[in-house]
């Protein structure tokens, strides 16, 4: 069954039991009202309350208008088709600008490209800078350390008075000055501690070797080693130093094998002074040294 749209809604229920068609026909759909920039479908339908029309009327009357137009877009088509077709060849020079924009755009792609390899190349230079500056810095440290470990080594050369002779002439004012630095040292000390043990003389009156002294210079030649193990034995210059560094621990453990003789002839009183002589057998690394000098001396 149609439904129908009316203008008054207090009329009675009667009413719709009337004939319609006696009501005026509606007017037709005006196209202005679709092109409102706000256009609302929900309200459109709202303000058609006073068309006395069926839905199914209003339905046909919205194809019929879009029916229309899209004649009249196809009649509109086909009347300037040619002027279309043409649109194109009236742009006269159109082509020469979309050349000039797409040339443009090539040369700046290429400028890019250019500025983009300048900075990765600089990129690279400064990384390989600062890879050869690193590494000046290692060597630079390496030199420092190597002539710490040289100057070490003649230092204690000097104290045992092992150097060569073409080598000792012109540190030889330095070596005696130390020489007797070391002395005062060694006279403070035994001083200070008020015993003769680091110094003195034995039971058959000959002179002890003063054991602070010993233990100064049995640490100096382990700080040098200590050096040498972190730079890395294997370093040219080192394997050179080798002799001499043998030189020095041979004069060492001569040294401590002569103080341990001057320990067992002072009879009880070199027994603490025998117990520390061991410990610079043992930070020498030579306790077979210590056991052999032991038997001979029948400890």
């Amino acid at each position: 069954m149609s439904r129908r749209f009316f203008v008054d809604s207090d009329e009675s229920a009667s009413d719709f039991d009337d004939d319609p068609s006696d009501l005026p026909f509606p007017k037709p759909l005006s196209r202005s009202s679709f092109l409102a920039p706000d256009f609302n479908p929900a309200k459109f339908l709202a303000s058609l309350t006073d068309r006395h029309q069926t839905l199914e009327d209003l339905r046909q009357e919205l194809r019929d208008l879009n029916q229309s137009l899209n004649r009249e877009l196809l009649d509109l088509v086909n009347e300037n088709y040619q002027e279309f077709l043409s649109l194109g060849v009236a742009l006269k020079g159109g082509e020469e600008k979309v050349e000039e924009v797409r040339l443009g755009l090539l040369g700046f792609q290429r400028d890019l490209h250019a500025i983009r390899s300048q900075i990765e190349a600089r990129q690279t230079e400064m990384r390989d800078l600062l890879e050869e500056k690193k590494a000046y810095r290692r060597q630079l440290n390496l030199g420092k350390a190597l002539l710490e470990v040289a100057n070490r080594i003649e230092e204690l050369e000097d104290k045992l008075m092992i150097r060569d002779a073409t080598t000792k002439p012109q540190a030889e004012n330095g070596a005696s000055q130390e020489d007797s630095d070391e002395a005062e040292l060694d006279g403070l000390e035994t001083e200070s501690s008020g015993s003769d043990e680091d110094s003195g003389l034995d039971e058959d009156g000959g002179a002890l070797l003063s054991l602070r002294r010993l233990e100064r210079r049995t640490q100096k030649y382990v700080y040098i080693m200590n050096a040498i193990e972190r730079i890395g034995r294997s370093h040219p210059f080192l394997q050179s130093q080798q002799p001499r560094l043998e030189k020095i621990k041979s004069t060492l453990l001569l040294d401590l094998n002569t103080a341990l003789n001057q320990a067992k002839r002072a009879g009880s009183k070199g027994e603490k002074r025998t117990l520390r002589l061991l410990r610079l057998y043992d930070q020498l690394d030579a306790e077979s040294t210590a056991v052999s000098a032991l038997k001979q001396l029948k400890i």
